[in-house]
């Protein structure tokens, strides 16, 4: 089918069928849910979100006013979170030779890896959500370190499907308390200093605004989630703290860091395993959930991508305290802590990370693409910027390397992908669709799919690349 005609076909459809732009790829409206079921079916040959995405993207842009919203697509598969791999399984890693500093194209891996990602997707994600904010504020990091006006554009455009004229943000509900949701908050503070536009200000407040009223424990630690009560997950303190730390420091608000710095160090006095020094996934202050240690209150494993989230939460908060408050040398060394585990975890033969970090080789563990890329992030950032010994850009660069010669994959398109990444992990929760739960054994870790190019992972990946100026 020409361009010509597919656009004409188009047209013709979303009149016929009076199908609202705007209200496509809402993962919360039902009416929307309707509207996407409808496109699989009268559009087979347009599958492909980049070429049915660009199409309708330009409709929707010649249809716009001015200022409006920009109007989602319809989705037909989980925009972000990777396609399946063959038995939802890692694909086997070969001994591969040693890959370029630079791509096969020449350019930085971190372009290579962020063009791939807009290529792919026109759309970053489904929703509001911490997928595409990791993906999403690495492309600006890019953008901003060349200068590139298509990826900032292309980050304004993917939070305006959301961010609403009047400060609102679609989808996002305060009342769940989920803290997963401020994460993207974080894209909001460079796109009003970008555009002075008061949109992105109220935004962040209403996401402000959840965290002094989010449910707490005894200690003040921040619940993961309403439905997760008493609940801490490292998770969380990527998803909540440097949103929380950036907003207290653009906006005068001091108190604020004193608050960031309480997370890290609650999460890391229940967490910390004193004879390894890794960090448990989650911890519970009831003792209630039955993943929970009845002594402890602790799940009973190390997962490697929840570290990862808890070490570049860290990185990244730092970025906003200034030298002289009293708890930055205490977060440098937690920091310091936490890199001294994970590196003596770290494979001495490719350099990655294994999702079950303490055993490797187990049969059901395998290397894993979104914590490898994190801790390659963390490592480099922190031994940047002082935080952590020059060793640990050695370490950095080794995983880096890693990464290049067993995970990235080049595709025929020109774009290059992130196998074997974790689709998803958490504790407790409803049964899932096959009526197991998410108990935290090691047998759990390693029935999620294993899928390329979750933006969990390739958001991390873009930013190592960056760091380490490959």
């Amino acid at each position: 089918m020409s361009g010509v005609g597919c656009c004409g076909r188009l047209k013709s459809l979303l009149q016929k069928r009076e199908v609202s732009l705007r209200g496509l790829g809402s993962a919360r409206d039902p009416d929307a849910e309707s509207a996407k079921a409808d496109f699989p079916q009268s559009l087979p040959r347009l599958q492909s979100p980049g070429l049915a995405g660009l199409i309708l993207a330009a409709l929707a842009a010649a249809q716009a006013p001015a200022h409006a919203q920009i109007a989602h697509l319809p989705v037909a598969q989980q925009l972000g979170e990777g396609t399946r791999q063959p038995n939802d399984a890692p694909v086997a890693i070969s001994n591969a030779v040693p890959r370029a500093r630079r791509a096969p194209d020449g350019q930085p891996w971190s372009v290579r890896i962020a063009r791939s990602v807009m290529r792919r997707n026109p759309q970053t994600h489904r929703r509001w959500d911490y997928t595409a904010g990791v993906v999403l504020g690495a492309i600006e990091r890019v953008g901003l370190a060349r200068r590139d006006a298509a990826m900032l554009e292309y980050v304004k455009a993917n939070m305006d499907r959301w961010v609403k004229p009047d400060g609102s943000i679609e989808g996002y509900d305060p009342a769940e308390y989920n803290i997963d949701e401020v994460a993207q908050g974080r894209l909001l503070f460079g796109l009003l200093e970008r555009t002075r536009d008061a949109r992105y200000r109220k935004a962040a407040d209403h996401l402000r605004e959840q965290l002094r009223t989010q449910p707490r424990t005894a200690e003040g630690g921040f619940w993961h989630k309403k439905i997760y009560p008493q609940q801490m997950w490292l998770d969380g303190l990527f998803m909540g703290a440097p949103f929380y730390a950036q907003y207290g420091r653009t906006f005068a608000e001091p108190a604020a860091l004193d608050d960031v710095a309480r997370q890290f160090f609650l999460v890391s006095r229940h967490t910390r395993d004193p004879r390894t020094g890794l960090m448990y996934h989650g911890w519970d202050a009831a003792r209630a959930q039955p993943w929970a240690d009845t002594a402890t209150g602790l799940s009973p494993n190390f997962w490697g991508r929840a570290m990862g989230w808890y070490v570049m939460g860290l990185v990244d908060a730092l970025d906003h305290f200034p030298a002289t408050h009293p708890d930055r040398p205490a977060l440098i060394r937690e920091l310091r802590e936490a890199a001294e585990a994970i590196a003596r975890v770290q494979d001495p033969v490719t350099g990655l990370w294994w999702n079950m970090l303490d055993q490797p080789n187990r049969v059901g563990n395998y290397l894993e693409g979104s914590a490898s890329s994190m801790f390659v992030y963390a490592f480099a950032k922190g031994a940047r910027l002082g935080y952590l010994h020059a060793d640990y850009r050695r370490h950095a660069e080794r995983g880096f390397d890693g990464l290049l010669t067993n995970l990235v994959r080049d595709n025929p398109d020109g774009t290059s992908s992130l196998v074997n990444v974790v689709q998803v992990s958490g504790l407790g929760g409803n049964p899932r669709r096959d009526g197991s739960v998410r108990d935290g054994t090691f047998a759990y870790y390693a029935s999620e799919p294993v899928v390329t190019d979750d933006y969990k992972g390739v958001g991390p990946l873009i930013l190592a690349a960056l760091e380490l100026g490959r």
